[in-house]
């Protein structure tokens, strides 16, 4: 039987396990929600994009809102681990991010006729996508520096600003955007609310999965580096003494 390594091993197997199991119960529930959900009188099936949209923007911003949390952490406390949280949770944000654009154009161009309008909540969500984007190619151009660390933790609080002018968008439009307002209680129509909520529910579970997995990664990544860096002192010293 061959034993584990420690360095190579998952951190926290249990908590995979358990987001794993309750993505896939939330996905099964949301599944069967979804397909019996009534179909609105106006748009028709096209409007069941409603059950996927709005809640990948959920997890999108959460993602970028625990960057820029974990972005601060470690400007404070100096611990690479919040730099590697920073990173794995601003990595799945952007995947949150890219669907919402992707489900985004397929409802407009139903509702709209068109693909893509420049309406301030269109372009302030591109923003925000594109400073994400760029927080991940800064990274990995410059992967374990602690000066790139300590500059994409500010470049990640300065991003996260973007979120609230985009959730406020429609009302500083005064009127003169074509994006629907914001869900507020009531709004959904009748047998609606609970395949939307289970939607946001299924889609932030899946987000913490993604995120420990990733987290997974990162830790690995870093226990590898470190064996590594021990490894060529070993050789180095071992090289002085043969000199």
């Amino acid at each position: 039987m061959t034993a584990r390594n420690p360095a190579t091993a998952p951190a926290h197997p249990g908590w995979h396990r358990a987001t794993g199991l309750a993505l896939a119960a939330c996905t099964l529930v949301w599944a069967v929600l979804v397909w019996n959900a009534p179909l609105d009188s106006v748009q028709g099936v096209v409007q069941k994009i409603l059950y996927v949209h709005p809640p990948c923007a959920f997890a999108a911003y959460l993602g970028f809102f625990v960057t820029a949390a974990a972005g601060a952490l470690y400007l404070w406390q100096g611990d690479p681990r919040w730099d590697r949280l920073a990173l794995s949770s601003a990595e799945v944000g952007v995947l949150f991010c890219t669907l919402m654009l992707l489900t985004g154009p397929i409802w407009a161009k139903a509702t709209w006729g068109r693909w893509w309008s420049w309406d301030l909540r269109l372009t302030l969500t591109l923003l925000l996508y594109l400073i994400y984007i760029a927080y991940l190619l800064l990274r990995s151009f410059t992967e374990g520096s602690e000066r790139t660390a300590r500059f994409a933790s500010v470049y990640g609080i300065a991003g996260a600003a973007i979120i609230p002018l985009n959730y406020f968008a429609i009302d500083m439009a005064g009127g003169r955007s074509i994006h629907p307002e914001n869900l507020q209680r009531g709004s959904l129509g009748a047998g609606m609310a609970a395949p939307f909520a289970m939607a946001a529910v299924t889609v932030i579970v899946a987000y913490f999965a993604l995120l420990f997995r990733r987290m997974e990664v990162a830790d690995l990544r870093e226990a590898l580096a470190r064996r590594e860096a021990e490894a060529a002192d070993a050789r180095g010293e071992a090289t002085s003494w043969d000199t």
